[in-house]
């Protein structure tokens, strides 16, 4: 174990206690407690600004908080400084992360895109890396986008192309950030199944969403955070 990690005595998908977080002068989170089961699909709704991206970006160690307790299964953040990304690779293969943008390699294709962390994480080679992914693709129906580049995906299909890409490490606990932003409602419907097979695996599954529909249809529990906290 790094001596940026501790071991922690929670079972459960993720664990937040007494979370606290500033920007600059600005405090973001305020004393902010989640805890979320494995297998459970929570969505986390609120204002612009009440702080929900910022959950998830500490709770991937991508920003940095200032105290409480980040805890992944029995692996627990520190506050303060975020260590280097080479004492990361434990939290990056149990945390995977879409983000609202996608954010895929723009000169990779979407293959590609998903063989990338099985290579440089797992040291997997190259044929066993493009086996996974295909299968990925194909369980999220984009097997004929395979060698398509993100510039030439509808944001649909590059919405699963990035959900394949965070479940190449097979995660215990994946965060998506407003993941129906550029879908229509058949793709929304499609995503929303997609959730709760990823759940039924045994993965939790932390979703932030302003889409309150598809919150109340596809999660198993919704918090509302206001001002950095959790108000229902």
């Amino acid at each position: 174990m790094s001596d940026d990690f501790t071991r922690a005595a929670s079972i459960g998908a993720l664990r937040v206690r007494a979370l606290h977080a500033v920007r600059g002068q600005q405090t973001i989170l305020r004393g902010l407690d989640l805890d979320l089961d494995v297998g459970e699909v929570c969505a986390v709704m609120g204002v612009s600004g009440a702080g929900k991206t910022t959950v998830l970006r500490v709770v991937a160690a991508l920003q940095p908080f200032s105290s409480g307790t980040v805890e992944i299964g029995d692996l627990a953040l520190k506050p303060g400084a975020l260590p280097p990304e080479s004492r990361l690779r434990n939290l990056r293969r149990r945390v995977g992360v879409v983000f609202q943008s996608h954010a895929l390699f723009e000169h990779l294709t979407a293959l590609e895109n998903v063989m990338l962390a099985p290579i440089h994480a797992l040291g997997q080679s190259r044929a066993d890396a493009a086996a996974a992914a295909a299968h990925l693709l194909e369980s999220l129906g984009v097997a004929t986008r395979a060698n398509a580049y993100p510039r030439q995906l509808s944001g649909g299909e590059a919405q699963r192309v990035a959900i394949a890409r965070a479940l190449a490490l097979d995660p215990q606990l994946l965060l998506m950030d407003e993941p129906t932003s550029a879908l229509d409602p058949a793709r929304r419907a499609a995503l929303g199944e997609s959730v709760r097979t990823l759940a039924a695996q045994g993965r939790g599954l932390l979703i932030v969403t302003h889409d309150a529909e598809f919150a109340r249809t596809y999660a198993d529990r919704v918090v509302v955070l206001s001002q950095g906290t959790i108000a229902e």
